[in-house]
């Protein structure tokens, strides 16, 4: 059954740009810039809220993967102290294992009350638990050129869906970015230090909000990287399965994860579950 978000707005057709001239992180294969045709198609004005997430649980009794699991990863900074100790990730140590985490208790046991929002974009939702949900509603996940294509809404290989200006962390957010120094100072001067509603700043040309910063989204397709480069090549080895997102989170700065960028690329396990990983929904027209 096709269930349209409200807020689906539809993407035109037509010429399109995938990729950039200029790369920022070479070795995630944001290059070349290449021409491609896009079909007309609609998509979510936002990422996936709790509020739909919940009615689709609702109504289906879906269990999330991080639910199964019985355990998600949570970002340092939001894991409650009550909680005691937990184990990090090596060499991303700001990364802790949390035993109860999941999509309505995302920062842990007994955390739903303060940090759920039904506004918010759902987030500790896996690849296969945002492809389940998109089956739902009788869409599915968008692939990269879809996703840039509605990012860039007909502006060329800019940087972000508002064009080139760069998001600093003084005067100019239109994003939920960090801002300060990654990953222990983060000052929200953009107003958020985790998420933000999911329907928050200004929307791009095609009326879609939050493509970059907020939180990662995923895609249909698998991660893949075209380099002859030796070292590219035995980090994909150890990426084999994994698939693409787009967009970064809030937890991106330029000094770290300058991945908020319309070309920007990263590739996580289908499986994985975090508090700063979402999803857009598309639809045929």
């Amino acid at each position: 059954m096709l269930r349209l978000a409200p807020d689906a707005v539809l993407i035109p057709g037509g010429a399109s740009l995938l990729g950039t001239a200029a790369p920022q992180i070479p070795d995630d294969g944001e290059d070349p810039l290449r021409k491609t045709r896009i079909k007309p198609f609609r998509m979510g004005a936002t990422s996936v809220t709790n509020a739909q997430f919940k009615a689709f649980v609702d109504a289906t009794g879906y269990v999330t993967e991080a639910e199964r699991f019985g355990w998600s990863f949570v970002f340092w900074a939001q894991v409650p102290e009550t909680l005691g100790a937990t184990q990090g990730v090596v060499d991303v140590e700001w990364w802790r294992r949390v035993d109860g985490a999941n999509w309505r208790d995302i920062n842990g046991p007994g955390t739903m009350a303060e940090h759920w929002h039904p506004d918010h974009p759902v987030v500790q939702v896996s690849w296969n638990d945002a492809r389940a949900y998109a089956e739902w509603v009788g869409g599915r996940l968008p692939t990269e050129a879809e996703w840039e294509h509605a990012a860039r809404s007909g502006k060329g290989d800019v940087r972000f869906p508002w064009g080139d200006q760069e998001p600093n962390d003084t005067d100019f957010q239109p994003c939920n970015i960090w801002q300060g120094q990654f990953p222990k100072v983060n000052t929200a001067k953009d107003g958020f230090a985790a998420t933000a509603p999911a329907q928050f700043y200004e929307p791009n040309g095609y009326g879609l909000y939050n493509l970059v910063g907020n939180v990662w989204e995923w895609t249909a397709e698998a991660y893949r990287i075209k380099s002859l480069k030796k070292q590219v090549r035995l980090r994909l080895a150890g990426m084999k399965g994994y698939k693409l997102s787009k967009g970064g989170s809030f937890l991106c700065h330029k000094s770290y994860c300058y991945r908020y960028r319309i070309a920007a690329r990263s590739g996580t396990s289908p499986d994985s579950a975090t508090t700063h990983q979402g999803f857009r929904v598309v639809w045929p027209t």
